[in-house]
């Protein structure tokens, strides 16, 4: 699972600093016109942010399974930061807190 977390991280930081936007699902798929409605550097810290998080609490899931002896503790902490993590990234995303309201010309 420590390797999974890593997987997060690298994206995190691939997503925000190495601005890979086309890691960001449909934003490659999106007309000049349209990508420049969104605020893809304020999504990349939402990624980033999301991402490290889940990440983070993998670890301590990691750790607490090893430290309590008890491997469930680690399957709970991956699949609680995929069901926490995961609607909070598409709803915060998906807001509309960065997108403008510049109207497109077609």
């Amino acid at each position: 699972m420590i390797g999974v977390a890593i997987v997060f991280i690298v994206l995190g930081i691939l997503i925000k600093y190495g601005k890979m936007y086309f890691l960001v699902a449909g934003y490659n798929t999106m007309s000049k016109q349209e990508k420049e409605k969104y605020d893809i550097a304020g999504i990349a810290n939402v990624f980033r942010n999301t991402l490290f998080g889940m990440a983070l609490i993998i670890i301590i899931g990691n750790f607490a399974a090893d430290f309590f002896n008890n491997p469930d503790i680690e399957n709970i902490a991956f699949f609680g930061s995929l069901i926490i993590g995961l609607p909070y990234l598409l709803l915060k995303t998906n807001s509309g807190k960065y997108k403008s309201d510049k109207k497109v010309d077609r």
